[in-house]
């Protein structure tokens, strides 16, 4: 039998598959179409301190290969997260919750990290740059000292192991990555989405009411695997990489390029069981090239 099971930040995961923040919700409507349980793990909506009601509408436009977003966090608050959901989830399901959280200030993001520590989540995903939130997020991913310090001081209140999710939005990747390593992360996760707009050429105005938004979905997979590719060559702790994934294929050229857990996100809008079909090909892969352990894979990467 081929080997799924990959280790992350010392925590075991049954099989690479975890999905992207912000596309799942808390789980719960994807588990009508399939388990749960099939997922290595899963991204858990971005928490803030204080429930969110998120950005007006029109939040959504669809794009040519992708989709822009501007919901703007909208969430329970992460004290609903650690009393309610979360405890709901370890009882109803196997595997693993990887919880999200943004915040305004190096105090919220650490007050949040302490709170998340005490539940029965996997691993904890800092959020350092939500381009569809205004007034924060974006500041603290663009600028490697600060990213260095944010992290540091939400390391010294995380029990978890702490990954901090970089934003595509910079000069350079790397910079921001050595910076989250330096600080004290556990790992790093890319790539979050990238600026984008749409407009009504009707009204002349920007579709979505926040006028800018995220874009997701297969057109910035190139960008995403080049990154992931980069910063596997940078850093030395591990990567989940996202961005575009609608495939088995998809994930293996992720793993190939360096990560060693990688998440399905807007594709799951398209296709709500994609995992079932993704970890088919997986092992449709495996058998073809004679791999037994997926972990075999992971930074083979050959440059011409």
């Amino acid at each position: 039998m081929a080997n799924l099971e990959v280790e992350y930040c010392g925590v075991k995961f049954k099989n690479p598959i975890v999905t992207a923040s912000g596309t799942f919700g808390f789980g719960y409507e994807y588990n009508e179409y399939v388990s749960l349980n099939e997922y290595g793990g899963f991204g858990a909506k971005g928490l803030t301190r204080q429930p969110r009601g998120g950005n007006k509408a029109p939040r959504i436009a669809e794009t040519p290969s992708g989709i822009l977003n501007s919901v703007g966090l909208q969430n329970p608050g992460v004290e609903v997260f650690a009393d309610v959901i979360m405890p709901d989830l370890a009882e109803k399901f196997d595997t693993n919750v990887i919880a999200n959280m943004s915040g305004n200030t190096i105090e919220e993001y650490a007050e949040m990290a302490e709170i998340l520590s005490d539940t029965d989540v996997a691993v904890i995903e800092m959020n350092i740059s939500c381009p569809n939130v205004k007034h924060g997020g974006l500041a603290f991913g663009t600028n490697a000292a600060v990213v260095e310090e944010l992290t540091k001081e939400v390391k010294k209140k995380c029990k978890k192991p702490l990954v901090v999710k970089l934003s595509p939005n910079v000069t350079s990747v790397t910079d921001i990555a050595k910076a989250a390593e330096a600080g004290g992360a556990d790992g790093v996760s890319l790539i979050n989405t990238l600026l984008g707009m749409r407009i009504d050429i009707n009204t002349r105005r920007p579709i979505l009411a926040n006028n800018t938004g995220g874009l997701s979905g297969p057109a910035v997979k190139p960008v995403a695997v080049r990154m992931v590719h980069e910063v596997y060559n940078a850093v030395k702790i591990p990567i989940i990489g996202m961005g575009g994934v609608m495939s088995g294929d998809d994930v293996i050229e992720f793993m190939i390029a360096g990560a060693r857990l990688v998440a399905l996100g807007t594709g799951m809008f398209v296709k709500p069981d994609l995992i079932l079909d993704v970890k088919r090909d997986i092992l449709a892969y495996m058998d073809r090239f004679g791999i037994e352990d997926i972990n075999d894979i992971v930074g083979t990467l050959e440059l011409n």
